[in-house]
């Protein structure tokens, strides 16, 4: 903290006692009730500036967070989400699972808990394989998908990895991506061309 922050920070501090004791001294009769009141208005306020901190995650849960505009002429469009991020939803072996499109992934990458979804026990596999993350090293193991249908698309055999560490959600890297002849992004639209 600088000199200027902390100079900021005890200017604040003093205005916020200057402020509360004004309050306190005008409401001294009805102080049981007065301080009541604070404590309510400072819940609401703390539950305000929780829910805004928490907008983007609420947005995620709320509004679906793979979005296809169009699947026409082998051109499929993902629409970028609140959180800035594209968002895919394939179709592995019957089961939908939702992928962050992550251009900088070599691999198509599986959480623990999709791998289950997609009917892969992580318990069986074996892990071989490492991954250098944001996170540090991980350990992965390579699995082949019988089946991943994305847009009106069907791939075979697909080979993949399955992430034996905690991931917020699966990667959908270059090793799938460079199925598609085009990737272009313009504004808030990605477009997979095949």
């Amino acid at each position: 903290m600088d000199g200027w922050q902390f100079g900021n920070l005890v200017y604040l501090i003093l205005l916020m006692l200057m402020v509360a004791g004004w309050f306190f001294a005008q409401n001294r009769q009805s102080l049981n009730r007065t301080l009541q009141q604070a404590i309510l208005w400072a819940f609401l306020f703390a539950g305000v500036v929780l829910l805004y901190g928490m907008k983007d995650q609420l947005r995620l849960q709320v509004m679906p967070q793979a979005s296809v505009q169009s699947e026409a002429d082998n051109v499929i469009t993902l629409r970028r989400a609140a959180d800035r991020h594209f968002y895919a939803s394939l179709n592995i072996n019957g089961q939908n699972v939702v992928f962050v499109v992550d251009t900088g992934a070599t691999h198509m990458v599986l959480s623990r808990q999709d791998a289950v979804l997609a009917g892969i026990d992580p318990d069986d596999l074996v892990y071989l394989g490492t991954a250098e993350t944001a996170n540090g090293t991980v350990r992965t193991a390579p699995v082949r998908l019988d089946e991943v249908r994305f847009g009106g698309q069907t791939d075979r055999n697909v080979q993949a990895w399955v992430n034996d560490s905690e991931m917020s959600g699966s990667l959908l890297g270059m090793s799938y991506l460079s199925r598609f002849a085009r990737i272009e992004i313009a504004g808030d639209a990605m477009r997979l061309s095949r």
